[in-house]
């Protein structure tokens, strides 16, 4: 941190009293600029911050997910089990019944192909996680650590303006000549300065603690997106192909089904349920990496401000 920033920072009426500038300034000129840039060095690291979760953002791209996502959840309602019924292929007599074998089998393909979508997709968010969570958690870390400064020096700086003007009072009741009210009328117009820039470095304080909580929201968001994706709908998946593959194999070969349809299809029914809540969750993650994105251009703003 910069001398002038730390002095800024910590300064009482008794040590600005004392204080004297290293440039070749008058020392009111001094003052006046440390009120005005109070919390500067923290403002400006601040500002990297957000540029770096800017650039983190658009690292991440959940649209091919999404996509995935989609299509499987569009493709698991069309599999057809009466395909399989007696009256269908299973009457191998009839060049009818192999069609439906037929349009079952492909019926499987298309969801085998869809969840093979989706593994893949996890696969790569899972992989883009590791190679970012490190760093950006650190960030984050450093970004809280920053704002958190701001709102040491706003504490500090109220009270010194709760003691200076208390001074001021005391003093200007005291004044005997002219120099003495003027100088009552500057260190209370220095006052209005540092008046101003804790207005400023509050509104930098709250956007950022905003801007913090959306990322956590959206880190923990991702998570829950990315133990989804690995546990129930991956296993799911797993235990669906291992139930309906001989299904499928059968039909497309023409033969009877060896097997009870029973227990594939509460696989299949479970793994169309998972893939609808997958596709709810990944809406909402859209909506919350949105949300960071907003929060981090109107964290701009206020730093800009400042």
């Amino acid at each position: 941190m910069a001398d002038h920033d730390r002095t800024a920072s910590l300064m009482t009426p008794s040590k600005l009293a004392q204080a004297r500038p290293k440039a070749a300034v008058s020392p009111a000129a001094w003052l006046d600029q440390m009120a005005a840039d109070a919390g500067h060095v923290h403002v400006r690291r601040l500002g990297e911050l957000r540029l770096d979760a800017q650039a983190q953002a658009l690292r991440r791209d959940f649209s091919a997910l999404a996509t995935a996502l989609e299509r499987l959840a569009q493709a698991l309602p069309r599999l057809d089990f009466t395909l399989l019924q007696a009256r269908s292929w299973w009457a191998r007599t009839t060049g009818k019944g192999r069609g439906a074998g037929a349009d079952f089998a492909g019926q499987f393909d298309e969801i085998d192909q869809a969840a093979q979508a989706v593994a893949s997709e996890s696969q790569a968010l899972q992989k883009a996680q590791q190679e970012q969570s490190g760093a950006a958690e650190l960030a984050w870390v450093e970004f809280e650590v920053e704002y958190r400064a701001i709102d040491k020096i706003i504490e500090q700086g109220t009270r010194w303006l709760h003691d200076m003007r208390s001074q001021l009072k005391a003093r200007q009741a005291a004044a005997t000549d002219a120099a003495s009210l003027q100088q009552v009328k500057d260190d209370a117009a220095r006052c209005e300065i540092l008046v101003a820039r804790l207005k400023a470095l509050r509104a930098v304080s709250s956007a950022a603690q905003q801007t913090h909580q959306q990322a956590q929201a959206a880190a923990a968001r991702r998570t829950a997106m990315l133990q989804l994706l690995q546990q129930p709908l991956a296993s799911g998946a797993r235990a669906w192909r291992a139930r309906l593959a001989p299904l499928a194999a059968a039909a497309r070969d023409g033969d009877s089904p060896a097997l009870s349809l029973e227990a594939p299809q509460e696989t299949h029914g479970a793994l169309r349920r998972c893939a609808l809540q997958a596709v709810a969750d990944c809406a909402q993650l859209l909506g919350q990496e949105k949300a960071m994105a907003e929060s981090l251009d109107a964290f701009g703003a206020q730093l800009a401000a400042a």
